[in-house]
């Protein structure tokens, strides 16, 4: 492993249906929030979020993307919209847009100092709007809306998954403005294969209290632990009485998309004539930049014409 800050640890209870995730971010998460001169709570909800992007899809069999996405349904919301995307491979980013124009907007966001207080500008309970949104390489795109129940991301996250999965979840995320991290733990189904041994072989059976048990130590990890302890002590702290399994953990890297062929067909899709328009307007030259990682395209009449040849 060539960099044991950004990664996802997972681990699994032995003879339990029960497994679960750690996340540790620091390299990547500083390169992605450089990227803006984030407000300090937008900059941490972003560490939750990567946090909780990088936990989910190691519950997916899929080789694809999935990403969470926060949009504020209020107009006088501080924040617009907010989103964070993890890759199989482990690649992250993140973005968010907040509303700072006026003196009286920059004072309410330098008040603010947690993810929490960040998260609330989606408004009360039952505001605003959560999506993850699942993309597997050459498959079909799914989108499930996260209800807004709780006061925190880690609160509606777990919800969802036992609603939607009906998976009991247990997830707990923290970010401290230079490093995140998090946990996910989970009961997952027995098989019908695993139910039979069990029926058949009564002193195999099932710990009952395992899952109170956990619950009740997962809960309590503490917030500086989740984001500057070593993922395998954060697990051995938790769980050192139970037998856990520790495979190898998946590095976590920031990586971006974008391309100057994907800036093309934008351009393509946009229609020559207002590209020409918009290169017209700003001296001979239309660039496009991306928000999460600050490349810059440029194309010149030339170029955009090209594409249209």
């Amino acid at each position: 492993m060539s960099n044991l800050t950004d990664l996802r640890q997972r681990f699994f209870i032995a003879d339990s249906p029960v497994r679960g995730d750690v996340v540790r971010l620091q390299h990547s998460y500083a390169t992605i929030t450089a990227q803006k001169e984030y407000p300090e709570s937008i900059k941490r909800l972003l560490g939750e979020m990567l946090t909780a992007a990088s936990l989910l899809i190691g519950t997916l069999k899929i080789d694809g993307t999935l990403s969470i996405q926060l949009q504020s349904s209020d107009e006088n919301s501080l924040i617009n919209w907010a989103m964070a995307e993890c890759d199989q491979s482990g690649i992250i980013r993140a973005l968010a847009s907040w509303k700072q124009e006026t003196e009286a907007q920059q004072q309410a966001w330098a008040a603010k100092s947690t993810a929490n207080e960040a998260f609330a500008e989606l408004g009360a309970p039952g505001k605003g709007v959560m999506f993850i949104n699942i993309q597997p390489k050459g498959g079909e795109a799914y989108q499930g809306i996260v209800e807004r129940s709780y006061d925190t991301l880690a609160e509606c996250l777990a919800h969802y998954q036992l609603q939607s999965a009906q998976i009991p979840t247990l997830i707990n995320l923290a970010c401290d403005g230079l490093q995140a991290g998090g946990i996910l733990v989970q009961m997952l189904p027995l098989t019908a294969e695993e139910q039979y041994e069990i029926e058949q072989n009564e002193s195999a059976g099932i710990d009952d209290d395992l899952w109170m048990r956990l619950s009740l130590l997962t809960r309590t990890v503490k917030f500086e632990e989740l984001t500057t302890l070593d993922a395998r002590e954060i697990i051995y702290r938790l769980y050192n009485e139970e037998q856990v399994v520790v495979p190898e953990a998946v590095e976590l890297q920031f990586g971006c998309t974008c391309s100057r062929s994907k800036c093309e067909a934008a351009i393509a899709q946009l229609g020559e004539a207002e590209a020409l328009e918009i290169i017209a307007e700003q001296q001979g030259m239309f660039e496009m930049d991306c928000g999460f990682c600050g490349s810059i395209y440029r194309f010149t009449k030339d170029d955009v014409e090209q594409i249209f040849a």
